[in-house]
């Protein structure tokens, strides 16, 4: 009886967690060779690829989601306390990924056309656009949601959590954000 047990509790508490984040860990390795990364450049829009190895030197947010509104919308609380924070550009950075492998039939083109004017408004903020749910996959993350990642100054994984956060969650992202972010914090 013990061990059928404990295999249902692994069972169910694998289930739990899905995603491969492992907390003072970097994120597991990936990169979006289409479309990618957002860049302003001369005044316009461009796109470049992207790797996950490029997320050391700043404390991040990442906001993971399907290009949906209502995975926008999971964490749309924290995204504002975020823009409010004004945390300084010289050391915090978020980064935001959107799958638009996962998106709404025929809303793919919109989502981007979104993106670009959230550049263009946050030219110091990460925008990477994930044509083929390159990011989902290796991260193992849950189809049609959000999640919500916050690393260290050297890229290891702090906090993480998919789904929509509680008020308690976003104050603890905030809190850890201001700690990472104090002199010889990380």
């Amino acid at each position: 009886m013990k061990p059928v047990l404990f295999a249902l509790l692994f069972c169910l508490s694998a289930g739990a967690s899905a995603n491969n984040l492992v907390l003072n860990q970097r994120v597991p390795a990936t990169g979006v060779a289409v479309q990618g990364e957002l860049i302003w450049q001369r005044q316009q829009i461009a796109e470049s690829p992207w790797n996950s190895s490029q997320l050391g030197g700043k404390v991040r947010v990442l906001l993971h989601m399907a290009g949906r509104i209502s995975a926008k919308d999971q964490n749309a609380a924290l995204i504002e306390a975020l823009s409010k924070a004004n945390f300084p550009h010289d050391r915090y950075q978020t980064t935001t990924i959107v799958n638009t492998d996962d998106v709404i039939p025929g809303s793919a083109i919109f989502v981007r056309a979104s993106l670009k004017s959230a550049k263009e408004s946050s030219p110091w903020s990460q925008f990477i656009i994930d044509s083929r749910g390159e990011v989902k996959r290796a991260w193992q993350l849950k189809a049609g949601g959000s999640a919500v990642i916050v690393l260290d100054s050297a890229g290891r994984v702090r906090f993480a959590r998919e789904g929509a956060l509680t008020a308690e969650e976003n104050q603890q992202v905030l809190t850890l954000l201001e700690t990472l972010l104090q002199p010889n914090a990380s």
